[in-house]
């Protein structure tokens, strides 16, 4: 083969790299929201991106994970966080703030305000306390709350009123933030670890919970995602943030089941890896498939 012939070949094969990038950037930017369900093992984690540039950050995993993918996600001279949530201070949810907060500056941070006797629980108080001082307001949740993203809503659904200071003595997982994300006629519910009983008290107290991808609760706990719950969300999707390894058997058979009866399209984190979505506001693509095969080409 001559050399001109080879140099056509690699030009042809570096526009076509150039053009497969412009996509996806067109895919990511404009008027689109874009949110990141991330593999961080057996814990939680997303990142989401409004069509304005508003940057949101719900739980942080149970270690580094989250850290170094939200060092992928955004530029490397951004330190800034718009909104940063804590559904609970449990640790596969909260030690990963820990590293971002002492690196990002967060200008907004929603929690529970709950008490709870654990080392990681003595340094987030710590951190929160840091982020003040840099200007972060802190928000204590409570339902009925909406802030607003641009044309991006984050309503908290729950818990029902303020449990700021109230110590905990067991498990945090029903006292967990739960949020609904809304930009146009799309919707994603963040549900923490809530359980049935939790669950249940959303349903009664007639809070709108409808939305096209539900976050598993739990990471797909036995104890959650009941029927009465997936019958008023009435999701398309469910993803399922959980650990290749964990010892608690997630997601249990009874919870894929059940997803499986209301004919919910199901990923898994321990399966699919990063789970990426980008709506435009009337309809959700599922990104993960394009922005993978795009990094393979490079």
């Amino acid at each position: 083969m001559s050399k001109k012939i080879i140099l056509s070949v690699a030009v042809f094969l570096f526009l076509l790299n150039i053009f497969a990038w412009q996509e996806v950037f067109a895919l990511a930017g404009g008027n689109y929201l874009k949110v990141d369900f991330l593999d961080v093992g057996q814990g939680d984690s997303a990142f989401i991106q409004t069509p304005e540039g508003h940057q949101i950050m719900i739980d942080g995993g149970p270690d580094t994970s989250s850290m170094r993918e939200l060092s992928s996600l955004m530029p490397f001279w951004d330190k800034t966080l718009d909104l940063v949530i804590l559904t609970h201070p449990e640790s596969d949810h909260m030690q990963g703030l820990l590293d971002i907060l002492q690196t990002y500056k967060a200008d907004y941070i929603l929690w529970t305000g709950v008490k709870k006797t654990a080392p990681e629980y003595d340094k987030w108080v710590s951190i929160l306390e840091k982020q003040k001082k840099m200007g972060a307001k802190i928000i204590i949740a409570e339902a009925g709350q909406e802030l607003k993203a641009g044309d991006v809503s984050i309503d908290t659904l729950y818990p029902f009123s303020s449990l700021e200071g109230q110590e905990l003595k067991a498990s945090a997982n029903d006292t967990c933030v739960v949020s609904k994300v809304i930009f146009g006629k799309n919707s994603f519910l963040f549900t923490g670890d809530i359980d049935f009983a939790a669950e249940k008290k959303l349903v009664d107290g007639n809070s709108d919970l409808q939305a096209d991808v539900l976050k598993v609760a739990h990471h797909g706990s036995k104890y959650s995602t009941s029927d009465l719950f997936l019958g008023a969300v009435k999701p398309e999707i469910a993803v399922i943030s959980v650990g290749a390894k964990n010892t608690f058997g997630h997601p249990t058979p009874e919870v894929l089941q059940r997803l499986e009866k209301f004919g919910i399209k199901m990923f898994r984190t321990d399966k699919d890896g990063d789970v990426e979505f980008v709506s435009d506001g009337n309809n959700i693509e599922i990104a993960s498939n394009l922005y993978n095969y795009v990094a393979r080409s490079k």
